[in-house]
């Protein structure tokens, strides 16, 4: 069995453009692949919607070894609705910061060399103006939970993360996956009495290999999705026309022109 490792970070976008723009011109990252589908997932990856849906994965480096971001698009859906647990991604890059000012993209100063700053649709990114302390100029995600020693237990105890650094006082932790094994996750939720999502399923990828997923939730609804290591290895491979692929969907959706000629707003999701 493969080793455990987070791959990547999942936000649903209303303007692919804008949002391109920012991941690509100011954070310095690289579309690494994009897909359209048809039809919604069976797995909810876009949500709970059935319609066409597109899937771009962002990152400073192939999935193999980086964390990257995904960018899901629902056409049709203009925004979405922001909750109060994503508290934002850590990138150490000085070249972010220069990008970020040199294109004049809000930046607001935290101190230390820690720049805070926005993507498109307002979710937050932490930018350190520094070299990265390894291959990977993305830290860390944080989240906000209700409680911490619940969350700990889940996500330490049961999905096998190791704790880095825990501060009882400011009630915060730090958590990573080291070398642990990929375990039966929906045997042992079964047996927990944890959320199950999604049970194991197969999805497909048109003209790319078919994956086995399964979701969960934590104790404050974080969904978490385990994929299986070896047909993830062949679908997640770079895919040279990523950048054209995306450029050539953004040129070819005319929603925003179909909703103004109804004189309609896209709906809020």
């Amino acid at each position: 069995m493969a080793n455990r490792r987070a791959l990547h970070f999942v936000f649903k976008v209303g303007n692919r453009f804008e949002t391109a723009c920012f991941y690509r011109d100011v954070l310095g990252m690289k579309i690494l692949r994009h897909e359209e589908f048809e039809d919604g997932c069976k797995a909810a990856c876009n949500g709970p919607y059935d319609g066409k849906w597109s899937k771009t994965m962002v990152g400073y480096g192939p999935e193999g070894d980086h964390f990257v971001t995904e960018l899901t698009y629902n056409y049709g859906i203009g925004s979405y609705q922001l909750g109060n647990d994503f508290l934002g991604i850590t990138v150490a890059s000085r070249q972010a910061v220069s990008n970020a000012r040199k294109l004049k993209w809000p930046l607001s100063e935290m101190g230390d060399g820690v720049f805070e700053t926005k993507a498109p649709g307002g979710y937050k990114f932490y930018l350190q103006d520094c070299s990265p302390p390894q291959s990977d100029p993305v830290l860390k995600v944080t989240l906000a939970v209700s409680d911490l020693q619940k969350s700990l237990n889940y996500w330490s105890n049961l999905l096998g993360m190791k704790i880095y650094e825990k501060d009882e006082k400011e009630q915060r932790a730090l958590l990573g996956y080291a070398d642990n094994q990929l375990s039966d996750i929906e045997d042992l939720m079964k047996r927990e009495n944890q959320k199950i999502l999604t049970p194991l399923v197969s999805l497909d990828t048109p003209g790319k290999a078919t994956v086995q997923v399964i979701i969960l939730a934590d104790p404050d609804g974080h969904e978490i999705c385990f994929v299986g290591d070896e047909a993830f290895r062949e679908l997640s491979k770079v895919d040279p026309e990523g950048n054209k692929l995306l450029d050539d969907a953004i040129a070819g959706d005319k929603s925003d022109e179909w909703f103004a000629a109804q004189k309609k707003p896209k709906a809020t999701g």
